[in-house]
Order: C-alpha cells, then structure tokens, then sequence
C-alpha cells in the first residue's frame, strides 16, 4: 500500500507538463484528450462544471468556449485563481445544492463531472459513492442540459457501471467510455460521454 501512494503522490511527466502549461493538476490532459476524440468543447457554449476544484477543467473549458461562452464551476473546495471573465465559482456541494442554484448559466451545452468521493480505503464503498456522485451528475444534465448538448462523467469501475451507462442511454443518442492516456495506471476511473442529448418531457 505505501509503495502504490508513494507512486501515485510522485510527479509524472502529466503532472509536469501540467504545471509548465499553467494548470494547477494533471487532470487537464484527461478532458482535452476527451475533447479532441468527441469535439466537446466549442466557442460560445455553456459550461457547468461539477467537481472543479482545483481548477484545470474549468481553466481549459473556459479557453475553449471564450470569448463569448460562460462556464460555472461547482466545489466544495475553494477554486484558487480566476477562470476569466466568463465564469463564475459557487462554492457548495453539487448534491446538496437546488438545481435553482446550478441554474446560472443554464441551459448547459455541456456538464462536466470530474467528482470523486474521499477515498475511505473501502473499495466497495468508494465505489458506492463514485456512482451516487454519478448520478447526481446525470440527474442535473437532466434537468439543466440543452437539448443536443453533451455530458462527461467520472465514474469509479464497479458492478453499477450497467445501470450508470443505461442512465445515459436514456438521455443521450450517444454513449462512449473512455479511460484517457492520462488517467494513471492504478487509477479505476473511467468516463462516461454523452452526446446528443434527447428532447425529454418534464
């Protein structure tokens, strides 16, 4: 166990490219491979982000959807830094917070969901709280997603993978799963795409 923290806490060449970019984690390398094998992001979007903390999404989806775009980044911690001028930070926790106070910029072109339980050391546990985070994330594109628009969600590996894919089959055209070259070897996350989203009554 402390040989594996050991080579999850050390900088890998992720981690210093990110820093030489300007980005505050290596995380950013995950979105913009995901951007550039879906065509995500695009100039004059709307942009919730779930999870933003540090920083990195929301730093490149904001250069993406610039000038015209507006992005509003979601954390229980503290975001350090601007995003620029078309973002706005909220500080709170995204399954607490009324869909009302999401709402900002609504409705979104695309939903970010970097969130990720404290690990616990429980794997089964981690896991169940991997995809409640899930779906609390699916539940807000949802209910704030544009029609057409798109969804990314993390999700830790685990035997509710089926029912999380199957909840975004039942709002997008199109699912994808990706593991990004960035994610690390050890890591179980993978992300779930969706594209397309459906035109449901409320």
């Amino acid at each position: 166990m402390s040989k594996s923290k050991n080579l999850y806490q050390r900088a890998d060449s992720f981690t210093k490219a990110a820093k030489a970019q300007g980005y505050p984690a290596r995380s950013v390398f995950k979105l913009e491979e995901i951007d550039h094998r879906v065509r995500l992001l695009k100039s004059g979007q709307r942009v919730l982000d779930l999870g933003a903390a540090p920083g990195s999404w929301s730093m490149y989806a904001a250069k993406k959807i610039a000038p015209s775009g507006k992005l509003l980044a979601i954390d229980l911690t503290e975001i350090q830094g601007s995003l620029g001028p078309n973002a706005q930070i909220v500080r709170g926790d995204a399954l607490s917070l009324a869909n009302d106070a999401l709402a900002m910029f609504a409705p979104y072109d695309v939903v970010l969901s970097d969130m990720a339980p404290s690990t616990s050391g429980s794997k089964v546990a981690d896991q169940a709280r991997s995809f409640e985070l899930f779906m609390r994330a699916v539940e807000i594109a949802k209910a704030l997603g544009a029609p057409g628009g798109s969804f990314v969600g993390k999700l830790f590996m685990c035997e509710d993978f089926i029912k999380a894919r199957e909840a975004l089959r039942a709002l997008f055209s199109e699912v994808r799963t990706i593991k990004p070259d960035g994610t690390r070897a050890s890591s179980v996350e993978v992300f779930l795409i969706g594209q397309g989203r459906k035109k449901i009554d409320a």
